[in-house]
């Protein structure tokens, strides 16, 4: 039997289940009453990893929550069709398929044979973990000219080998590598 979780110890960035559904907590809070035989509540802001939805609900402390069954596996990226994006479990070597809700943007940052990390929950893919930072080749961007930074302006627009398109400082040039990171889409450098 799963290991279960009072809501009053449930702290940021903790997994647990509730209504059959795995949650992410992105904050909690605890209000205790001053009133005598009043109940402890705890306000948690979280995630349902099935949906991505995020909202507020507030519990008592003593209720009780499943620990969920989440699993996170490496797998490397194949490629997409209409139907979803497919990946391969590095240790089964099976291939999953991850419908295109359950990825989201995440196409722009991976290339074939990227490693990811992918969620499961009760055995079945529910998302993905992608890294900090990727790798990817500038595809097109106006060059820079020199004097271009008398409007304070250093920075042009580049598109990306996977189509993402972002600003990037005015000296990078086309078919250079550059880090990006994944969750501002901002330049981090040159790889």
């Amino acid at each position: 039997m799963a290991a279960l979780i009072e809501a009053i110890t449930v702290k940021r960035k903790m997994y647990f289940e509730f209504e059959g559904a795995p949650y992410y907590c992105l904050e909690a809070e605890v209000s205790t009453p001053t009133a005598r035989g009043g109940q402890t509540l705890v306000r948690l802001k979280m995630r349902n990893l099935l949906t991505r939805a995020v909202f507020d609900k507030t519990f008592k402390a003593s209720d009780k929550f499943k620990e969920p069954d989440l699993e996170t596996v490496e797998a490397s990226y194949l490629y997409s069709d209409s139907q979803g994006s497919y990946f391969m479990d590095q240790e089964t070597f099976d291939t999953i398929m991850l419908s295109p809700e359950k990825l989201g943007d995440a196409l722009e940052f991976l290339l074939e044979g990227a490693i990811i990390k992918l969620d499961k929950f009760n055995g079945n893919p529910i998302g993905l973990q992608l890294p900090q930072l990727v790798e990817l080749t500038v595809s097109f961007t106006e060059p820079g000219v020199r004097g271009n930074t008398a409007s304070g302006a250093v920075t042009k627009h580049a598109k990306l080998e996977t189509g993402l398109e972002i600003r990037v400082p005015f000296f990078i040039e086309e078919g250079e590598k550059i880090n990006v990171y994944t969750e501002t889409r901002e330049f981090a450098g040159r790889a």
